[in-house]
């Protein structure tokens, strides 16, 4: 079977671990060159890389916290410098703080807003600046957006954000053939979504949707490659809930 993507260079924020490790496999093995970002854990992404080199496909670790413009900028030249090009963006990097209003703190709400939508925006920017025509955007959102869980408040209004940025840029993207859109995963099985919960937590919260089961990585970056792929060139602009009816 043809790969789809051969020829394309993606970049994964976020690939060294979860949701992001999958999607970076997932594109690799359909032929991208693949950027695997990571803020921290230069080993996790070491492993990814050596992964899908592992498997014939051709990979690289680039480490920026896009929380800092100054280093998103840097992220895509030394994409740039290794690769030629930028075909694909996955804005897949973020974090999840769960807390009451009255517990949660202005550094708190300012990390979330920093990573979640200022690292999202400001990655659209330079995909802007530099990403070839019919590249391909794709934003994380959630579909906690959706539902009234206590906690989520600040986690949930970052991801509101992502989804107005992601509608608001379709007609920007557009001449050029770009498609931007985001993916609103429901709980998937991620340290992401286990941290601070128990297992009865997780499997309730999980019993919610119509499957009955919480989701697994490689149901989100399916998804992903649809978004990433020729296939995907008449939709833009749109939030795609891959949540098993979650809501």
């Amino acid at each position: 079977m043809e790969k789809k993507l051969v020829g394309k260079v993606a970049l994964v924020t976020g690939a060294s671990r979860g949701i992001g490790k999958k999607i970076a496999i997932e594109l690799a093995g359909q032929g991208a060159k693949v950027v695997v970002n990571y803020a921290a854990s230069s080993g996790k992404a070491e492993e990814v890389v050596a992964e899908i080199r592992g498997q014939g496909g051709e990979a690289t670790a680039i480490q920026a916290d896009i929380s800092q413009v100054a280093q998103v900028e840097s992220l895509f030249q030394k994409t740039l410098e290794t690769y030629g090009q930028v075909d694909i963006l996955v804005n897949n990097a973020g974090i999840m703080m769960t807390k009451p209003i009255t517990s949660m703190t202005e550094a708190d709400f300012d990390k979330q807003f920093a990573i979640n939508v200022k690292g999202t925006y400001f990655a659209c920017q330079q995909a802007a600046l530099h990403m070839n025509e019919q590249g391909r955007i794709i934003n994380f959102s959630t579909s906690v957006a959706g539902q009234m869980f206590p906690g989520y408040s600040a986690y949930a209004a970052t991801k509101g954000a992502v989804e107005q940025i992601t509608r608001q840029l379709a007609k920007e993207f557009g001449p050029k053939g770009i498609t931007i859109n985001a993916v609103s995963p429901g709980p998937v099985n991620t340290e992401l979504f286990t941290a601070e919960k128990t297992e009865e937590e997780a499997q309730r919260i999980g019993s919610m949707n119509a499957m009955g089961r919480i989701g697994e990585p490689e149901d989100i970056s399916r998804v992903v490659l649809f978004l990433a792929s020729p296939e995907s060139q008449w939709v833009t602009g749109q939030t795609l809930r891959v949540n098993g009816g979650f809501i």
